[in-house]
Formats: structure tokens, sequence, C-alpha cells
């Protein structure tokens, strides 16, 4: 059985049935422990993340984009104490003077900001903090058999605030995000461990696609385990009254994977910003010239800033927040 077929077909519309690998298994001609053993070998060989939920902004929590300027001889260091902050789920090194970047997760902004300053009193480093103002697009569940730019990314299906998940369903919400476990019927393991019928698990689910809360139910992978690994975020400084329709466009073009606007900081001056994944450099730069060209932003100040290290991915993660605040505390 083909790893990318398996990985790719069940990015989006991962079956909400008692035997989900069951039904996977028909469509491929194989049987239900066939599936369960490939997503196993993706999963050990680092090319499965986890197969669950990715949550739309304003689902639970709040979320941060932040940067550092790390002198290179202690990037590792500092890139190891933002590791251990709890809610960093992606810490990148970047080609830029602003050498590290990561997001970090958490139940709310005062929370994240007081990790934030703890790490610049114990780093000695200031933090560029960047807030996320609102979303063209966020899918990396793209084809991963085609070339950066081969075709348009998967429109969004909400660029509104999505419904949060009610308190009553945080522990749900909590394993949706760590993933499905292996196992022929993954939903009626949850649903004894959170002592509630399948049935509820699987339409409250559904309900959360259908109103927006998830963005996807699905496989989520790690681009650089499957060859997307010359991966590029480009950022532009548009006058505030355009940056909507700007932003809109840009999202819009083939290849674009992440697009959205976020406020400025003090010394960054940006508030458009894109995402490629691709596997060749010259590829991924002729696809981010070619979507600004297409968006008419090309002509405006514009930085290019490539990933070069990866230290730190894994999904987000916001309903286990409320435990790590209180081990913060305790």
């Amino acid at each position: 059985m083909d790893r990318v077929t398996l990985l790719n077909r069940w990015q989006h519309g991962f079956p909400l049935e008692s035997r989900p690998f069951a039904r996977i298994g028909a469509a491929l001609g194989v049987d239900e422990a066939a599936v369960i053993a490939g997503f196993e070998a993706a999963r050990i060989d680092g090319s499965l993340s986890r197969i669950g939920g990715v949550w739309a902004a304003g689902a639970g929590g709040a979320a941060l984009l932040v940067a550092m300027a790390v002198p290179s001889e202690r990037l590792e260091a500092v890139a190891a104490q933002v590791d251990a902050l709890p809610g960093v789920n992606h810490n990148y090194e970047r080609e830029h003077r602003f050498n590290l970047w990561f997001v970090i997760t958490g139940p709310d902004a005062a929370t994240l900001h007081a990790r934030l300053d703890a790490l610049e009193r114990d780093a000695g480093l200031a933090t560029l903090r960047l807030p996320m103002r609102k979303v063209y697009r966020i899918d990396l569940g793209f084809d991963l058999r085609g070339l950066a730019g081969a075709e348009p990314a998967r429109s969004e299906r909400t660029r509104h605030a999505a419904p949060p998940v009610a308190s009553s369903e945080r522990a749900l919400a909590a394993l949706v995000e760590s993933g499905v476990p292996l196992l022929a019927q993954p939903y009626a393991a949850w649903a004894e461990q959170l002592g509630t019928p399948e049935a509820e698990v699987l339409a409250t689910i559904r309900r959360w696609l259908d109103r927006g809360t998830l963005r996807r139910f699905g496989v989520v992978v790690r681009h650089h385990e499957l060859g997307f690994d010359r991966n590029a975020m480009t950022v532009f400084d548009l006058p505030d009254d355009e940056v909507d329709a700007r932003g809109a466009a840009l999202a819009a073009q083939p290849g674009v994977t992440l697009c959205y606007r976020r406020e400025r900081a003090e010394g960054w001056p940006y508030n458009l910003y894109c995402m490629v994944h691709g596997r060749e450099r010259e590829a991924v730069r002729a696809t981010i010239a070619a979507a600004a060209r297409a968006a008419g932003i090309a002509d405006r100040p514009h930085e290019v800033l490539f990933s070069t290290r990866r230290f730190k991915q894994q999904g987000g993660r916001y309903f286990s927040a409320a435990q790590e605040v209180q081990r913060e505390h305790a």
C-alpha cells in the first residue's frame, strides 16, 4: 500500500463512523488491519503526526506568532528554552535577522504574554509578538503528490469567527487535538474514556465541522518527512485599507497554503503573510513571485524567509491548556 496515497486521501474527510479504518480499507481494496498497520508505520517513520482535528481561530484559547533575533552561537540553547515553554507547537529557524520563529497557544492572551515575559527574562532577549487579525486561508492539507504551485489551495469554509467549544465538551476536544488511537474502533475508545455514547462523540465532531469550529478532521502529516522541506514565509507591508482585498487575492493563488493578516510591531512593518511549501527552493520562489504578481503586490515592500531548521513541530494544544495553567500556578 502506497504511503502517500494513504496519507494524502484522508487529510480531509476522514471517516466519522464506528470503524473508520475498515471504510478506508474498502476504498483501497485492503483489509482494516493493513490500513491500521500502514498508519502505524507512517507514525513511526515520522510522516504522520496524528489523525485528528485542526481548530479554527477562536475555537478555544489564544495563539501568537513570535519571533526572536538570537545570536547564532546561542540559537540552539534559546530554541531549547522556547521548546520547553508550555503551548509551543512550532519552532523554526528562518533566514532573517529575526531568525527564530515559533507559535505558542494557551487558554488566553494574558497567559501567553506571561510565558513570553518569563522567556525574555530567562533568555535576556526580546520577543516580537504578532497576533493574528484575519485569516484568508489556512490549509496544510494540500495534495502531497503535487509540486508547490501545482494547483489552487482548497477554499476556506468560513472566514468568520468560529463558534467556540463549550466547556462541557473540552474533554473531547482535548482528545480530538491529540489524535485518534490506531484501533479498529477509535471513537468507541474515546467514548469509553469520556463515559459517553460513541454516537454522541461522532455527532459532536460532525457539528464542530459543520459550524466551522474544526477546519478539518483527518490525517495531519509532517511535510518535511515527505520531502516538502523548502518552505518559505513571505511578509508584505501594505496600507491597512488595502490589506483585506489583497490578502483575499493572494490566498486564492495556486501554491499558497497559509495567508493571514497580523498586527505590525515596532521594528516590524509587515501585516500580510503567506506560506508556500515545496521541494525545491527555486520552485518555491517562482510560486511566491507568481502569486504576488497575480495579487497586485509584487512591487510592495516584502521579504521572503525560508525555513532552515525545525526545532519543534506538533499540533496546537488549546484544550490541555487549563491543566498547564494549573501546574504553572500550583
